[in-house]
């Protein structure tokens, strides 16, 4: 692993903001460079570039610069602050991708990985157990970007011959990094004020059902997909994994079991109808049989580590994920 150096992009994101901590404990801090078109919020470990992804000449200089044989691609707006500003998220999430692509096809890189999502589904999806190749009719423009994203990275797949791999996340829940803007992020936010002791205004309905995932099989889902042989995979658009579904009110329910003062209630806003359009469970028989995906925590142990390492960072007076601290 030491002859691959790692671009991570978006790395002061969500997800960004751990898999750069996953990817340096595997390639080693000298291997990887994080970069985002923000500056870093904590001290900078290892080599940070400032980059805007729409700036594909200066993204072609840090893969020279470095040496970069992989990239992470994970810059992108996400599903409801992309309804505030549609022809942005067009922008930056396909123009950023093409940038991507174009780089590793000319630069002949070995891998890429960019997220793709459940936002990829619509009105007409299966519900239930979707399956991997179902109708795809996004609502959102994020949906729409992450769907033609998908074709896109199959593309240069067979055209070019472009090693792009992708998961369909459900969404992500994190002790360690703050949401960054999409409809499941009630699920963050949620143990935030949990863990302060305040209660919390839920914007989607208590019966709201959508698939989730925590942080850590998420990271291990992406780097399992990442390091499994190419000749293992049968497809290069998004494999849907599949971990655990809840409503707000199951969720509300399992933190009073910790916190049991907790109160919670609902509002629903324009993100209820984003919700509804998506799917409640995913078939991920590819998944499971491409490359050995099997999650690892359900509702019950997420619940009881979010609390638990939301306490431990609250006493150490700090209200950011300050990476140093999981080294």
């Amino acid at each position: 692993m030491s002859a691959d150096k790692i671009l991570v992009i978006g790395s002061e994101g969500q997800i960004g903001t751990v898999l750069s901590h996953a990817l340096r404990e595997s390639y080693g801090i000298p291997n990887v460079v994080t970069s985002d078109i923000s500056s870093p919020r904590n001290s900078v470990i290892g080599h940070f570039e400032k980059l805007n992804i729409l700036d594909g000449q200066k993204l072609f200089e840090i893969v020279k610069k470095h040496k970069i044989t992989q990239i992470y691609h994970l810059a992108a707006l996400l599903s409801a602050k992309g309804e505030q500003n549609p022809r942005q998220t067009w922008d930056v999430n396909m123009n950023g991708l093409f940038n991507v692509l174009e780089v590793a096809r000319q630069e002949k890189l070995d891998k890429i990985y960019f997220p793709s999502s459940i936002a990829v589904f619509g009105g007409q999806t299966p519900k239930k157990a979707t399956p991997q190749f179902t109708v795809l009719q996004p609502e959102t423009m994020y949906g729409i970007t992450k769907e033609v994203g998908e074709h896109l990275a199959q593309y240069y797949y067979k055209k070019f011959n472009v090693d792009v791999r992708s998961i369909r996340y459900p969404g992500l829940i994190s002790y360690q990094s703050l949401p960054g803007g999409g409809t499941t992020d009630y699920a963050v936010d949620i143990f935030h004020k949990a863990v302060a002791g305040e209660p919390y205004e839920c914007f989607l309905d208590s019966d709201t059902h959508l698939p989730m995932m925590y942080m850590p099989d998420a990271i291990r889902a992406t780097l399992e997909l990442m390091n499994a042989p190419a000749d293992k995979l049968s497809m290069h658009y998004g494999y849907n994994v599949r971990s655990m579904s809840f409503s707000p009110e199951e969720l509300a329910a399992e933190i009073k079991k910790h916190i049991p003062d907790f109160q919670i209630s609902y509002n629903p806003d324009f993100r209820q109808k984003i919700a509804e359009s998506w799917v409640e469970s995913m078939n991920d028989s590819y998944a499971r049989n491409d490359w050995g995906w099997k999650e690892e925590f359900d509702l019950a142990a997420m619940t009881k580590d979010m609390i638990h390492n939301l306490l431990k960072i609250k006493n150490k007076g700090t209200s950011e994920y300050d990476e140093k601290m999981f080294l």
